[in-house]
C-alpha cells in the first residue's frame, strides 16, 4: 500500500478542493490518505465520499496547532478522534480565533513593506471561524499583488514569512500537553507533525537532555508517535528521533504534507507510511474509523 496521511484542502491552507486531492491522489496511485486540515474536521464527509468514488482508504485526521512551554509552534496530527467531540471542539475554535488575532498582527507587520496589503484581500471571503487561516493566505495575497512568484519563496530564508522575518509573528496555539490529552479523550491517535523540522541544512542540530526531557514529557502524557518521514525532518534529526521512537516503540509516519500543486513543492507520495504502522493507529483509536477501500 502506498499509504500517505498529512494533505491539507481548502478547508484550512491547502489550494485544492477535498474532490480534487483524492482525483491527484488516484492518479499518484495512493491507496490510502488522511486529510489533516488544520484544526478542523471540515472536509471529512466529503473525503469520505471522495474516497469511495476512487477506491481509496480514507483516514479521518487533523492538524492541530499547539504551543510548546516555551512558546514555540508544535503541530499535532490527530488521527481517528471523534469529531463530536465538544472539548476538542472548544479547542479548534479557540485555535481559530488565535490564528484570525495572529493574522491580523502579521498584516499589520507586513504593511509596513506592502502597504497595499489589507485583511479582505488576505480573506478572500473566508470565514476566520471555519477555516483557520494561516501564513498561506496572506502569502497568497502577495502574489495576487505580484509582489512575489508564488508561495514557496516568501517561506525561504530572506523571505517575509520567514520566521526569522522582522514581520514574523509566532504561532500560538493550546499547550501542547494538553492537545495531546484531549486527542486522547476524543478517543484519536496523537502524532507530533514534522518534528525538529528545518528547511535549511546549514543549521546544526544539537540534541541535548533538554531536548529529550520535552520529548519524553509528550510521550508520558500520551504522545503516540512522530511523523518522522517529512521533507523538512532532515537526516540527523530523523536519526535522533528513530531512536526515541524505538526506545519507547512510538509509531512512525511518513507524509507529503501536500497543501495542492500550486501550494508547497511537496507532491503527493512523497513520503509514505507502512501497512503496518497505520494498523497500530487504527488499533489505538476509539474515536472514529478508517474508512477502507
Amino acid at each position: 500500500m502506498k499509504i500517505d496521511l498529512h494533505s491539507h484542502s481548502t478547508h484550512s491552507d491547502g489550494k485544492e478542493s477535498v474532490a480534487q486531492i483524492f482525483e491527484y491522489a488516484a492518479k499518484a496511485g495512493i491507496s490510502a490518505l488522511a486529510l489533516t486540515d488544520h484544526d478542523s474536521t471540515a472536509g471529512w464527509d466529503e473525503a469520505r465520499i471522495e474516497a469511495k468514488k476512487h477506491g481509496i482508504t480514507f483516514v479521518p485526521g487533523i492538524e492541530i496547532t499547539t504551543e510548546s512551554p516555551e512558546g514555540k509552534s508544535v503541530h499535532l496530527l490527530a488521527y481517528l478522534p471523534d469529531a463530536a467531540n465538544q472539548p476538542l471542539i472548544d479547542a479548534m475554535d479557540k485555535v481559530k480565533v488565535d490564528r484570525y488575532n495572529r493574522l491580523l498582527a502579521f498584516i499589520k507587520n507586513l504593511q509596513r513593506e506592502f502597504s497595499e496589503l489589507n485583511l479582505d484581500g488576505v480573506l478572500k471571503g473566508l470565514d476566520p471561524m471555519k477555516v483557520a487561516v494561516g501564513k498561506p493566505h496572506l502569502a497568497d495575497a502577495l502574489v495576487d499583488l505580484k509582489k512575489f512568484p508564488g508561495r514557496a519563496v516568501q517561506f525561504k530564508k530572506g523571505g517575509p514569512l520567514h520566521k526569522d522575518s522582522e514581520h514574523y509573528v509566532e504561532n500560538k496555539g493550546i499547550p501542547t500537553l494538553e492537545a495531546i490529552r484531549l486527542v486522547k479523550e476524543a478517543g484519536g491517535v496523537p502524532i507530533l507533525a514534522h518534528p525538529l523540522a528545518r528547511k535549511n541544512e546549514d543549521e546544526i542540530f544539537v540534541p541535548s537532555e533538554k531536548l529529550r526531557s520535552h520529548f519524553v514529557a509528550m510521550i508520558n502524557a500520551g504522545l503516540a508517535g512522530f511523523e518522522v518521514d517529512h521533507v523538512e525532518v532532515l537526516e540527523k534529526e530523523r536519526e535522533w528521533l528513530m531512536k526515541l521512537a524505538a526506545e519507547y516503540d512510538l509509531i512512525m509516519t511518513g507524509s507529503s504534507d501536500y497543501h495542492g500543486m500550486d501550494g508547497k513543492p511537496n507532491r503527493l507520495g512523497d513520503h509514505t507510511t507502512t501497512e503496518e504502522m497505520l494498523k497500530r493507529i487504527e488499533a489505538k483509536a476509539t474515536g472514529s474509523s478508517i474508512q477502507w477501500a
